[in-house]
């Protein structure tokens, strides 16, 4: 099950993407069938990351997060 993180909802367009960018904003781009959006950063709070957990925005507009499912696969680690 997935837990809220955030206190700040967003609101959603349709014809735009939703996404938490690395930078620990949310941001909106447009999709495909919507040639004149631009991308732009919607919300004020940032999230802080951890290493383990999937976030996406839920159908409330609240940043959610879940323990990812790596089915016994290891992170190989960076040098």
């Amino acid at each position: 099950m997935a837990e809220r993180i955030s206190d700040e909802k967003i609101s959603r367009e349709d014809g735009y993407l939703y996404f938490l960018g690395k930078d620990g904003y949310v941001w909106r781009t447009p999709m495909k069938n919507n040639p004149r959006g631009r991308k732009r950063k919607e919300g004020s709070e940032k999230i802080k990351r951890e290493e383990g957990f999937l976030y996406f925005i839920d159908k409330n507009g609240y940043v959610a997060r879940t323990k990812m499912n790596r089915k016994g696969r290891m992170r190989r680690k960076r040098r």
